[in-house]
């Protein structure tokens, strides 16, 4: 479906204190954007304003917070908004028996729940204005399910489900929905994911602990085995640009190689084969 052009050239982006986020928005304002960049530390939104950026304040896994965020962002752009980049997520590691509720129920607040709180909340302004563009940022693990990040994988999972619903439900109101997957990128992510497992994670109480060490540290380090296909976040800001811009935006974006091959792989082979290959990973990567 063709689309109309977005009018009023603005948009809110969520997890802008590094990484995509950061790169989004700053892409966005080179092409003429009116971007209102968010982050929840305070040192992270003083860093945005130094650089020109009307940064705001969100933490999405809370809705007081997602809806003075709203509030301020239309009070400070006339009650209109273009469009929303849903980007910010959390990740914690670890087998799925090894995570508490609050560790599993954390990752849906962030990934799924406030996402899609945020952008209820202006699904009515784009609707009344006639044109509107929401962007979710998933990720390669939303299409294959990835051992001891099962739980990521399932909250991603759930947002490329709930992205392709919402598509359909907005399709006569001309506001689109597309989803990006970008598989490895040189961010910040990686050592945060090992970071909040080590810190979340008892290793002695854990048939994986001895692992887990390795793990940890192979992702702080930058030792994975899938670190040498991250492309920088630019790549992923350049699909963001497409999917705000186009008259034709994708429903789905890949960036990296991985993110290509996963998405093939879901489509086309068969779950036994999948399974055998990820057991090898595993073996290899866990012993």
């Amino acid at each position: 479906m063709k689309l109309q052009k977005v009018a009023n050239k603005s948009v809110l982006v969520t997890g802008c204190s590094s990484g995509i986020g950061l790169a989004t928005a700053e892409l966005l304002r080179s092409k003429g954007w009116t971007v209102f960049p968010t982050a929840r530390k305070v040192a992270d939104l003083d860093a945005l304003r130094q650089v020109g950026f009307e940064a705001i304040k969100l933490d999405v896994a809370s809705s007081e917070s997602i809806a003075q965020a709203v509030d301020r962002v239309l009070a400070k752009n006339g009650g209109t908004l273009g469009a929303v980049v849903n980007n910010a997520g959390f990740g914690m590691p670890g087998a799925i028996e090894d995570l508490s509720r609050d560790a599993m129920r954390y990752q849906f607040e962030v990934n799924l729940f406030g996402l899609q709180e945020l952008t209820n909340r202006l699904i009515p302004v784009f609707r009344k204005q006639g044109y509107g563009r929401i962007v979710n940022i998933s990720s390669v693990v939303g299409r294959l399910s990835l051992p001891f990040m099962g739980i990521y994988s399932a909250s991603k999972f759930a947002l490329e489900a709930v992205s392709d619903a919402l598509r359909v439900e907005l399709s006569q109101d001309q506001i689109s929905v597309s989803l990006v997957e970008p598989g490895p990128i040189k961010t910040s992510f990686s050592s945060n994911c090992a970071g909040h497992g080590e810190e979340k994670l008892d290793p002695a109480d854990s048939k994986f602990g001895a692992a887990y060490r390795d793990y940890f540290k192979k992702r702080r380090d930058g030792g994975m085995s899938e670190d040498r296909f991250r492309l920088p976040p630019e790549a992923v800001a350049s699909k963001i640009l497409h999917a705000l811009e186009s008259p034709r935006p994708k429903i789905r974006y890949c960036v990296t190689l991985p993110a290509y091959l996963g998405s093939w792989a879901a489509r086309f082979v068969p779950a036994i084969v999948i399974d055998r290959l990820m057991v090898g990973h595993v073996k290899k990567r866990f012993g």
